[in-house]
């Protein structure tokens, strides 16, 4: 495909009288496409763009966090469930509503197919090739844009430009996301590039992929192509546009009946469901007018402010572009302002004018020295240098704040992705395992994170009254299902909640500092496999947590711990300790039966011991009560049964478990210390005469453990 574009060029006006009789433009103005001109020296190649945007798409694919549940819930789940025949349903995809395209998950088979065919059971592995692909994607719509503006304006917007592409914090995170808005942004770059190349009917196919395929609604951002291009090429745009559309439309179709098993048109469906059957969009959060200018600063900086005053700027560089520049940045005032209309407010439906946004800011920042030049003049001034060797600076600004805020969101949001990847360690729980989660629902990555022996993933009534995800109903039709408990009122139903916790293995938790209880506040029968800092919004201030400031963020900022606890009596009945046996009491699970042996080559060996162990109500905050209920002659060990162990006072964590105590118990049995006794005349013996404070100690296990 030859996207290389002709440009015309300005002669030089001529000085004095001269001037007058300068030549109009004439075709031999256009430099030939095969001469090597001008148009190509002053036009970046493919390679490096292409390369340099690989790389930061390749970076953004494997730390990019998951912003948004409805990214996992509306896509990640339903890909798993074509891939694996398991994964979580909304509403949208009951065969009643049919709100969801299925073609556009079809897409993303495009690599998840060959992923899990290469990876098998490694579904981890299948979820970054999913984002890999959709980098490449990204790169690919974006290097396209860029070769185009270079082309077209100068190698120095373009440098500019893909500056911005590679490192903004919005471009990184949204250029990997799996949602139909990311997909739009790349047919906006797509088709915003080949409308520089005035390849105008590719231009407008490519609009049409990014509303039907992508999301229906961004096709207001695409009018001001799709009009200019009918105007530039009447028929040829037409005909493309006409026969794209109906193209996708019909596969959309068809592809929507093999899923749901009935005649009907997903797009339709969501365009008539928001636009003209009262959606009730505000059942999912409300946000103020300014909510996407605070959020295009937090993502781009100073770039957006930059790229706003575009307008500002235009007449007075308007002589230097034609109006195809115009047309390509006019969509992200349009989007803006009819997204900042709507009271319905997510991020995510401002990734579609992202690449836009890089675009106009990099426009302003070449022609700040236009601001400072005299009209008539064609001397430059001192305040013109200036500002020319200030650009750079600009920019560099821009980007080191970019990578402040990218620095900030992963290390303070990652923890769900980096929790979740530790369950293939612990394949030991066994098949029939339960994941259970309560509030982190919101926070769940996918069932690409959860390996093959957890059966189930359910949910726990940690107060939210909202409708939950239910998993694919294969019996009642899969994807064709219309099951009863889903609703369009986001009214909670009876059925979305796992009633005896009891049954769970594993349990997500994210403890916070909150006056309020949650309901992992009794913690006292698990154990803690995993513990990562998760960055409190709420208690953070908004200048520490948006931008990572060396020295300042971690101690600035209020971090909450991300947890993964195990049913810590399961894996004491499943994993018992050599020599050691935990059972809990039918009447109370905080409370312990426990043996342990006497250790080899010990005073103790051939002795069974019992004691008791009791959970406290703050436990894990607090050590649990263990006490030895077998007599023993040991200096560490009272006639109460008692026990000196430094971790079961002030050396106790959170973090340590039951079966570590138990083990430094068998350990002491091993090692007495008369140097830190609880029993003083036993200490005293074994001073004064070990060899036969030892004998004692045989002797008492004999009378008192051999039957225990």
């Amino acid at each position: 495909m030859d996207l290389t574009t002709t440009t015309r060029q300005r002669r030089p006006l001529l000085s004095g009288s001269s001037s007058s009789s300068a030549k109009p433009y004439s075709k031999t103005d256009k430099p030939r496409r095969s001469d090597g001109g001008d148009a190509e020296d002053r036009g970046l190649g493919w390679f490096l763009p292409f390369i340099a945007l690989c790389y930061l798409r390749y970076m953004s694919a494997t730390s990019n966090i998951v912003h948004d549940c409805d990214e996992v819930f509306n896509y990640w789940e339903p890909l798993h469930y074509l891939l694996y025949k398991s994964g979580f349903q909304t509403w949208e995809y009951s065969s009643n509503f049919a709100l969801r395209s299925y073609l556009y998950i079809l897409f993303h088979e495009l690599a998840g197919r060959p992923a899990s065919w290469w990876f098998g059971d490694d579904k981890v592995r299948v979820f970054y090739a999913v984002r890999l692909f959709l980098g490449l994607v990204s790169a690919v719509s974006d290097t396209i844009l860029v070769v185009a503006l270079s082309r077209k304006y100068g190698k120095r917007i373009a440098t500019y430009a893909v500056a911005m592409l590679c490192l903004t914090s919005g471009c990184f995170f949204a250029s990997t996301s799996f949602l139909p808005s990311s997909f739009s942004m790349y047919a906006m770059s797509l088709s915003s590039g080949l409308l520089l190349f005035e390849k105008y009917a590719m231009a407008v196919a490519v609009s049409v992929f990014g509303v039907i395929l992508g999301w229906p609604f961004s096709i207001l951002a695409f009018l001001p192509i799709v009009v200019y291009a009918l105007v530039k090429r009447f028929k040829q745009a037409f005909i493309s546009g006409a026969a794209t559309s109906i193209l996708l439309l019909g596969l959309s179709v068809l592809v929507d009946h093999y899923y749901y098993k009935r005649w009907t048109s997903s797009v339709l469906n969501l365009l008539i469901y928001n636009v003209l059957g009262g959606g009730e969009s505000h059942l999912y959060g409300t946000e103020g007018p300014l909510f996407y200018i605070k959020n295009g600063f937090n993502n781009f900086n100073l770039g957006f402010v930059l790229a706003i005053l575009f307008i500002v700027l235009f007449p007075v560089i308007r002589r230097k572009y034609d109006r195809c520049l115009l047309v390509v940045i006019s969509p992200m005032y349009i989007w803006l302002a009819f997204m900042s209309l709507q009271p319905h407010k997510e991020e995510r439906f401002l990734y579609p004018i992202y690449p836009l946004i890089c675009v106009s800011a990099s426009v302003v920042i070449e022609n700040i020295p236009e601001l400072f030049r005299e009209k008539y003049s064609t001397r430059e001034s001192l305040l013109v240098t200036i500002t020319k060797y200030i650009r750079p600076v600009i920019l560099g600004l821009i980007l080191c704040a970019s990578h402040a805020r990218t620095f900030s969101l992963i290390n303070g949001y990652s923890a769900p992705l980096e929790v979740y990847k530790l369950l293939e360690h612990h394949d030991d729980a066994g098949p029939g395992s339960v994941l259970c989660v309560g509030s982190e629902w919101h926070r769940y990555p996918s069932s690409f994170f959860v390996p093959d022996y957890i059966s189930e993933v359910r949910w726990i009534d940690d107060g939210f009254r909202g409708l939950l995800p239910f998993p694919f109903n294969s019996t009642l039709g899969g994807t064709a299902a219309s099951p009863s408990y889903f609703n369009n009122k986001n009214q909670a139903s009876d059925e979305q909640f796992l009633k005896n916790i009891e049954t769970c293995t594993f349990l997500i938790e994210l403890q916070l500092s909150r006056p309020y209880a949650y309901r992992g506040s009794d913690l006292s029968t698990w154990e803690a496999i995993a513990v990562l800092p998760y960055l409190d919004r709420e208690l953070s201030p908004a200048k520490y947590r948006s931008f990572f400031i060396p020295y300042k963020w971690q101690e600035k900022n209020v971090f909450g711990k991300y947890i993964m606890l195990r049913r810590e009596t399961q894996r004491l009945l499943s994993e018992p300790a050599p020599g050691i046996s935990a059972s809990p009491s039918e009447e109370n699970m905080r409370y312990f039966n426990v043996m342990i042996l006497g250790p080899s080559q010990s005073p103790y060996e051939g002795g069974v011991f019992k004691l008791e162990l009791f959970l406290p109500e703050e436990y894990p905050m607090a050590a649990p009560k263990v006490r030895f209920l077998t007599k023993i002659y040991h200096p560490n060990i009272d006639k109460l049964g008692r026990i000196c162990l430094d971790i079961l006072k002030d050396k106790w964590s959170p973090a340590l478990q039951i079966r570590t105590v138990l083990l430094s118990i068998q350990a002491l049995l091993s090692a007495p210390n008369p140097d830190d006794p609880l029993s003083e005349n036993i200490a005293k013996h074994w001073k004064s005469n070990e060899a036969e404070a030892v004998e004692t100690a045989k002797e008492w296990t004999r009378l008192y453990a051999s039957g225990a």
